[in-house]
C-alpha cells in the first residue's frame, strides 16, 4: 500500500548514539574498544528489581522489565572489564578524552554548553547494565546542524554516556550479556523532528554521520553507530524505535512503521464507530483449562506441559471481526498482541478472528463461548502457560487491548534485520532519572573550550576535498572510502605501505568489499589485522594485486582463517619472472594456430587462458606486457618471412 507521507504529516526526529574511539571507558581503564574474541574469564548471575525515584515513583518501563523475570548471567573478561562494570566499585573520574570529544560535538553543532556537567543515573533494568542504570551526562542544548533542503535542523540536546552490555542470549528464564562493550564512551546527538521524503530524511542521518565519521575520533563498522527514531503521523502519539544501525534499513523502517501507526489510526476509528465501552473490555477473565484437557491440538498440548500450566479465556464484548480487521496490509490488532504476549515469554495466545485454527475446533470454541458466556458480537482471546506468568500478563494484556482504542500507543520498539519493528517496553517516563552521587560535578570553563576551537571537525564537502587533493582520487572513490568502515585503515595502510597507489587501495576497501558482501558473504570476518597483512605482502611482492579479491573472498567464506591460510588454500605464491616467461611461452607455443588465424586479435583469447592459470599468482598487467611484446615479435617475423619470400 502507497501511503501519501505528505498528507500523514510523518514526523521523525533522531537521537543518533555514537561510539567513541577512545584508550579506555568512560569511567574505568579497561579496554575502549569492546573487541575482546578472545572468550570470557569468569561469571556471575544478578537479578535486578526497581526502585522508587527520588520523588517516590516507579518508572513504569523498569516496572514493565521486573515482569518478565529474567535473571541475568553476566560474562567478563580481564582487560576488558572491572569491578566497575560488575557494580563492585565506585566509578572513575570521567574519561578526559570521551568528555572533549563530545565537546567538540557540540562546538561543531553550535550547541551551548552547560557551565558545569553532572553525572545522572538513567534507570534501566532490562539487564543491559548491571547496577540497573546508565550513567549519562548533559553535555549542551540548542544549536542546529546544516543539512541539504533543510537548511538548519534544531539540535535538542548532546548528552555523553556508557554504551550498554552486548546481549549474547536470552530466553524466558535467562538473559546472558558480555560486558566489554559496557562503559564505552558514547555520545547522543538529539535533534528536533523533521517531515520530509524518506531520502531526505536519510540523508539527516548520513549527515550527521559523516560529521561525526570527519572528527576521526569515534569508532566504525556495525553496532558502533546506533540512531533511535521517533516516528509519529497526525493523529498519532510518537513510537521510539530503537537500534537501527544503516541507512538501507532506515528507509525501511520509515515504510514499516508509518504503515502500522496509520493502520492502528483506521483501527482506532472502528472502536469509535462500534462505541465500545471500556468496561467492556476484558470484564471477564475465566479459567477454561479444562475445556481443553482433551484437545488435540499440538499447541495446547504443548502449554499443558508447561509448569503449572494454565489456559484463560478473556471476553472483549463488541470486538468480533476487529481483532482480525486488516486495514494497512500485515497491520492487524492481534499481530500487535502476539508481539506483546512473546515479549512476556509466552507463545500461546489466540483471538476468536483467527478460529477455528491450529487444532482447536468449532466443537471447542461452542463450549468456551458457553463456559465464559461470549455472545455472537463479542471477541475473545485464549491465552495459556505458566500460571505466574499469565497472572501478572492479564492486567497489562487488557489494559493495552483498551489503549488500542485510541489509536497509536506511544511505546518503545525494536527494530529487525528486515526493518520492521515489533514492542519493545513502554515509554521510560520522568522518574527514571536522578542524580550520580559517586562523581563531583565537572565544570567547564573558557580555557577549555578555547583550546578546542583548532580541533572542531572539517564540514563533509571540505574534508571530500581534501581526501582529492592529498590522495589524487576522484571525488566518486573520495566519498565511497570516507563513508566506509574502513577511511582510518585506508590511511594507516598507505602510511605503512606508500608505494602502493591510493586509488587501487580505495577500491579493493569499498567497491571489492561491497561486492562480496552482496553476495552475502561476511565482511566482519575480514579483519584490520587481516587487511594489513593482505597490503603488506603485496608490497613486499609476494602476492599479486589479482589475489586480493580471492583472498578476501577466502577469508569472508570462513574458509579459512588466516591470510597465510587463504593463500595456500588458492596456491598463489607469486611465480618469478622464470617460472612465469616459461608457462607464457608454453602457453604461446600451445596456441600457435589461433594466433596464425586470428594475429592480433588472439590477444584476447591468450589472456584469457593465461589467467586462468595464473591469476592471482603475477599481476595481470605483467602478463598483458609479455603476451603482447611476445605476439607482435611472432607477427612482425613473419610478416618479414613474408615479404622476403
Amino acid at each position: 500500500m502507497n501511503l501519501d507521507i505528505d498528507k500523514l504529516n510523518v514526523k521523525v526526529g533522531f537521537e543518533i548514539h555514537q561510539q567513541l574511539s577512545t584508550s579506555s571507558k568512560l569511567f574505568c581503564s579497561c579496554k575502549g574498544d569492546g573487541s575482546n574474541d578472545e572468550g570470557y574469564d569468569f561469571n556471575f548471575i544478578r537479578v535486578l528489581r526497581p526502585t522508587k525515584s527520588e520523588l517516590g515513583d516507579f518508572d513504569k518501563a523498569a516496572l514493565f522489565e521486573h515482569a518478565k523475570m529474567n535473571s541475568i548471567k553476566y560474562y567478563s573478561k580481564v582487560g576488558y572489564s572491572c569491578l566497575v562494570e560488575a557494580d563492585e566499585e565506585p566509578p572513575h573520574e570521567v574519561s578526559k578524552d570521551a568528555l572533549e570529544t563530545a565537546l567538540l560535538f557540540s562546538l561543531a553543532l553550535n550547541s551551548n554548553i552547560v557551565d558545569e556537567i553532572h553525572v545522572m543515573r538513567k534507570l534501566v533494568i532490562d539487564g543491559s547494565n548491571v547496577s540497573g542504570f546508565q550513567r549519562t551526562m548533559l553535555i549542551s542544548t540548542g544549536g542546529y546542524l546544516d543539512v541539504d533542503n533543510f537548511n538548519k535542523i534544531g539540535v535538542q540536546g548532546i548528552c555523553l554516556e556508557e554504551d550498554a552490555a552486548k546481549l549474547i542470549s536470552t530466553n524466558p528464564l535467562l538473559k546472558e550479556y558480555g560486558l566489554d562493550r559496557l562503559g564505552i564512551p558514547l555520545v547522543e546527538i538529539a535533534l528536533d523532528p523533521i517531515s520530509g521524503t524518506p531520502a531526505e530524511i536519510v540523508n539527516v542521518a548520513l549527515t550527521l554521520g559523516r560529521l561525526l565519521r570527519s572528527s576521526k575520533r569515534v569508532t566504525r563498522g556495525i553496532g558502533s553507530i546506533r540512531q533511535d527514531v521517533n516516528i509519529s503521523v497526525n493523529g498519532g502519539q510518537v513510537v521510539e524505535v530503537k537500534g537501527v544501525q544503516q541507512l538501507s534499513q532506515l528507509i525501511k523502517v520509515l515504510d514499516y512503521e508509518t504503515k502500522r501507526q496509520y493502520g492502528l489510526i483506521k483501527i482506532a476509528e472502528e472502536f469509535k464507530n462500534r462505541n465500545i465501552d471500556e468496561s467492556f473490555i476484558g470484564d471477564k477473565i475465566e479459567d477454561v483449562t479444562s475445556l481443553f484437557s482433551n484437545s488435540s491440538s499440538k499447541v495446547i498440548k504443548k502449554i499443558l506441559k508447561d509448569l503449572d500450566p494454565v489456559i484463560n479465556c478473556i471476553r472483549l464484548r463488541g470486538l468480533r471481526g476487529l481483532i482480525g480487521y486488516e486495514p494497512v496490509e500485515d497491520v492487524r490488532l492481534g499481530k500487535e498482541l502476539g508481539e506483546f504476549v512473546r515479549f512476556f515469554g509466552l507463545g500461546g495466545v489466540f483471538h476468536s478472528d483467527e478460529l477455528p485454527n491450529y487444532g482447536i475446533t468449532i466443537s471447542d470454541i461452542d463450549s468456551l463461548k458457553k463456559s465464559v458466556d461470549i455472545s455472537s458480537d463479542d471477541a475473545f482471546i485464549i491465552i495459556g502457560g505458566n500460571r505466574e506468568k499469565i497472572n501478572n500478563l492479564l492486567e497489562p494484556l487488557i489494559k493495552r487491548v483498551i489503549q488500542f482504542k485510541y489509536g497509536v500507543i506511544a511505546e518503545t520498539r525494536s527494530v529487525t534485520l528486515d526493518g520492521t519493528t515489533i514492542f519493545s517496553r513502554p515509554r521510560p517516563g520522568s522518574s527514571r532519572m536522578y542524580p550520580e552521587t559517586d562523581i563531583m560535578p565537572i565544570p567547564v570553563d573558557n580555557n577549555l573550550l578555547d583550546s578546542l576551537k583548532d580541533k572542531i571537525p572539517l564540514p563533509w564537502n571540505e574534508l571530500i576535498k581534501g581526501i582529492m587533493k592529498k590522495y589524487g582520487l576522484n571525488m566518486k572513490l573520495s566519498e565511497q572510502i570516507f563513508d566506509s568502515d574502513y577511511y582510518n585503515l585506508f590511511e594507516r595502510l598507505l602510511i605503512s605501505n606508500p608505494s602502493i597507489s591510493p586509488t587501487f587501495v580505495a577500491s579493493k576497501l569499498t567497491e571489492d568489499i561491497v561486492s562480496l558482501s552482496r553476495n552475502n558473504l561476511d565482511k566482519d570476518l575480514l579483519t584490520d589485522e587481516m587487511i594489513l597483512d593482505i597490503f603488506n605482502r603485496l608490497d613486499k611482492g609476494l602476492i599479486a594485486k589479482e589475489s586480493i579479491i580471492l583472498i578476501f573472498e577466502k577469508l569472508m567464506k570462513k574458509d579459512c582463517l588466516s591470510v597465510e591460510n587463504a593463500i595456500n588454500s588458492l596456491n598463489l605464491t607469486k611465480l618469478d619472472d622464470t617460472d612465469l616467461f616459461s608457462t607464457l611461452d608454453k602457453l604461446f607455443e600451445d596456441n600457435l594456430s589461433i594466433i596464425r588465424e586470428k594475429g592480433p586479435n588472439s590477444m584476447g583469447v591468450l589472456m584469457g587462458k593465461s589467467m586462468a592459470v595464473l591469476r592471482g599468482k603475477v599481476d595481470g598487467s605483467k602478463i598483458n606486457d609479455y603476451l603482447r611484446q611476445k605476439l607482435e615479435t611472432f607477427l612482425n617475423e613473419g610478416s618479414s618471412s613474408s615479404s622476403s619470400s
